[in-house]
């Protein structure tokens, strides 16, 4: 019998009894393609009882909006690439004041909903210093009122994500993740949608768990008990010696400690905690 199999009625009890975390992530290169199956457990800081879907921006949040429910026009790949997500390219004025981004024809929200140029003119207008219109039913158009030509990568970060203009408030997303169950500043459980843009690149894990541990020692204790998946940390001693347990990107620069359990891309993204935010949808099971 696995350590894995033999843990399951523990793991099962810490989440079910004490909302415990879930994430998943290591600190080895991962041999192999990805496989589908599991529920990804990760421990996490920084939710509060006020959270919601347009309010809290600590880890725990910024991990549910960007790194399961919603999506981005843009995103930065683990290897630091900017690449299209929600958008299929974009162009910009010589002077760069003036851009059009074209969208994806085949992306619904998580209710049915086609995604549409007016849900991205409704997420995006007031963030941005110049106005957010549709030029058309899959093209926006964002006139700055400086030139900025670092705009599509401005776009790929969390406060950017695109959401239903029918239901902006709600936790409705176009991401690989719909959500299941969210109790603001304990716990939030997502599942795989059955059909996704992504499919065959990303989001290998059926479920996603996330919990609330406020105390980084109640986080790496349960995650050296095998309880979590993963947890975000600084101060890695709790965990010193233990050979199924990676600490990332090391021990001297901690932010976060993945099971062993957990395979992940050659490359990871270290911008963000727990792969730029997006390890539920980049890593999977051995």
């Amino acid at each position: 019998m696995s350590r894995r199999t033999s843990l399951m009625d523990r793991r099962a009890l810490f989440s079910s009894a004490a909302a415990a975390a879930l994430l998943a992530a290591t600190g080895v290169s991962a041999a192999g393609a990805p496989q589908r199956g599991g529920r990804l457990r990760m421990a996490l800081s920084g939710a509060a009882r006020s959270d919601s879907w347009t309010s809290g921006e600590g880890l725990f949040m910024q991990i549910a909006r960007q790194g399961l429910v919603f999506d981005t026009l843009t995103e930065v790949a683990a290897d630091g690439t900017l690449r299209p997500e929600l958008a299929t390219g974009w162009l910009a004025s010589e002077d760069a004041l003036v851009w059009t981004f074209d969208l994806r024809p085949d992306v619904r929200f998580h209710d049915g909903a086609a995604l549409t140029a007016a849900d991205v003119v409704k997420s995006l207008t007031g963030l941005l210093a110049g106005t957010v219109e549709a030029a058309g039913a899959l093209r926006v158009t964002i006139a700055l009122e400086t030139p900025d030509t670092r705009l599509p990568l401005t776009l790929s970060q969390p406060e950017f994500i695109i959401r239903p203009a029918h239901d902006p408030m709600g936790g409705i997303g176009t991401g690989l993740y719909r959500v299941t169950s969210f109790v603001p500043g304990q716990r939030l459980l997502a599942q795989r949608v059955a059909a996704h843009f992504k499919d065959g690149s990303a989001g290998w894990f059926e479920q996603v768990e996330l919990t609330s541990i406020p105390s980084q020692d109640v986080r790496a204790q349960a995650l050296g008990e095998y309880l979590v998946d993963a947890v975000d940390l600084d101060d890695a001693g709790m965990l010193r010696g233990f050979a199924d347990v990676a600490v990332m990107p090391d021990a001297r620069h901690p932010t976060q400690a993945v099971s062993t359990d957990v395979m992940q891309p050659a490359q990871v993204s270290h911008l963000r905690p727990l792969d730029n935010l997006r390890a539920a949808e980049r890593w999977w099971f051995a």
